[in-house]
């Protein structure tokens, strides 16, 4: 294998994984706490893109409970996330009935 070779493959290389890093961070994971009052949306590199919170809960009574739920909102969101990259590892990227 010739230089002019490795860098044609190193170039592809890394045009596919700009395209990979973009698909994760167009996949959106939503978590709902609490019949939705607390929403968190993660993308695919576990960013945090979103947070809602329903204006009931924007009292100083509910500061412990609102950060709280903001934990558990933004724990579930990048669970959801982690869960199907590991799915999609173990699958080989196929998508199975009932998965994601």
């Amino acid at each position: 294998m010739n230089i002019q070779s490795l860098l044609k493959q190193a170039q592809k290389m890394q045009a596919e994984i700009g395209k990979a890093e973009k698909a994760l961070k167009e996949r959106k994971y939503c978590a709902l706490v609490n019949n939705g009052v607390v929403q968190v949306e993660c993308n695919g590199a576990y960013e945090v893109t979103k947070v809602e919170i329903d204006e009931t809960l924007l009292t100083a009574e509910n500061k412990e409970l609102l950060e709280d739920m903001i934990l558990m909102g933004v724990n579930e969101a990048v669970k959801k996330a982690v869960s199907e990259e590991v799915i999609n590892q173990l699958t080989g990227g196929v998508k199975l009935p009932g998965a994601f």
